[in-house]
């Protein structure tokens, strides 16, 4: 099957800056993918130029197989939502969604069934007479995907749509978008830098640095598997140190930190030689706290060290820890049954955790 989307060595270049560097990717039809990355990362710039409001440096943009390079955006098998809608607020509902079929000079009829039949399918039927400020920052939402999806594009951009709404609605509209992209089996290119926007909707994520994609993959790959140090320190949350390789064996790597502490990890596939500055990386729910040392006598990672503070935050609580040999800061995320909530600053306890929970990549390494 024809991929929806693909584009192949794109680059965009401004005077002397290289905002986005050879990048390709393939989107399959029906597919939600999304570009994650930090701002100024070069996301927008990327979906400007399939929008077709910038032309590339070099490369190519495929739509349904055919290059778009040249074609004018209202040319384009695409549409996009914006993150503040820019719905039409003296115009009702109905005007609103239907506003682009009547630029394309459709009958009224046909335009009338059409806003219809959209309206049932975002959830809100008969609701065309209403005004703008009439409804939810959620309902406005749909409303802005409905106008895009009456004209029945291949391909919807999204460019962060949801980061001028409040956090629970964010949290709601997370699983909307989800389902509605799933109700219109249309291809989603979503814009965005918050990774739970990401991990949440899409079936893949690019995730985007400096102008490069980083890595591509599913959420699931990229939080368990990182290819690279931005991606592991970006995707979730993780403790960060740098060491160098002490010795290395047939099932881990022996980092000993700066500061002196000895780590054990792994560096998946990767192949690393004593000697070699590294990054290494360890998720908070990887590493298990008691007052007993005896509990992780089968973890090839064994600290002990003293509770600097106990952040409460319900089931995502953490314990922030000096250990006691190199005085390394270590975030541990307490068990969702709270069975750690009481303990104390202060308190001595011990940590530990296995290699292979630990990821560590060579400094300078592609």
């Amino acid at each position: 099957m024809t991929p929806d989307l693909e584009a192949v060595g794109l680059s965009k270049t401004f005077a002397d800056f290289q905002a986005v560097k050879n990048v390709s990717f393939t989107v399959p039809a029906g597919s939600f993918f999304s570009i994650l990355g930090p701002s100024g990362c070069g996301k927008t710039t990327i979906m400007r130029m399939i929008a077709g409001f910038l032309e590339p440096s070099s490369g190519d943009i495929r739509i349904k197989g055919e290059s778009v390079l040249g074609v004018a955006p209202n040319k384009r098998p695409v549409n996009m939502v914006f993150q503040h809608l820019a719905l039409f607020p003296m115009m009702n509902i109905a005007d609103n969604i239907g506003y682009g079929l009547r630029r394309q000079k459709r009958p009224k009829a046909e335009i009338a069934r059409k806003v219809d039949e959209v309206l049932e399918r975002i959830g809100l039927p008969g609701i065309g007479q209403r005004k703008v400020d009439e409804l939810s920052g959620g309902q406005k939402q749909r409303v802005a995907i409905a106008r895009c999806m009456v004209l029945e594009p291949d391909v919807l951009l999204l460019d962060e749509p949801l980061g001028a709404l409040d956090l629970k609605l964010r949290e709601h509209m997370k699983l909307e978008l989800k389902a509605l992209q799933e109700a219109f089996e249309t291809t989603f290119i979503y814009i965005t830098h918050d990774q739970s926007e990401a991990l949440v909707m899409s079936d893949q994520i690019a995730v985007m640095n400096q102008g490069r994609f980083e890595q591509v993959g599913t959420g699931k790959d990229l939080y368990y598997r990182p290819q690279t140090s931005f991606v592991a320190g970006f995707i979730g949350d993780s403790n960060c140190w740098e060491g160098k390789v002490e010795s290395v064996d047939a099932t881990s790597t022996l980092v000993r930190l700066d500061n002196g502490s000895a780590i054990h990890g792994v560096f998946d596939d990767r192949t690393s030689h004593v000697g070699d500055s590294v990054d290494i990386f360890v998720r908070p729910e990887s590493i298990g706290i008691s007052r007993n040392a005896s509990d992780f006598l089968d973890c090839e990672n064994r600290l002990s060290g003293q509770v600097h503070d106990v952040i409460f935050n319900g089931a995502a609580s953490r314990v922030m820890l000096r250990d006691s040999q190199g005085g390394t800061m270590i975030e541990v995320a307490l068990p969702q049954s709270g069975g750690s909530t009481d303990l104390l600053k202060g308190e001595s306890v011990h940590i530990g955790w296995r290699a292979a929970q630990s990821t560590c990549f060579v400094k300078g390494a592609v």
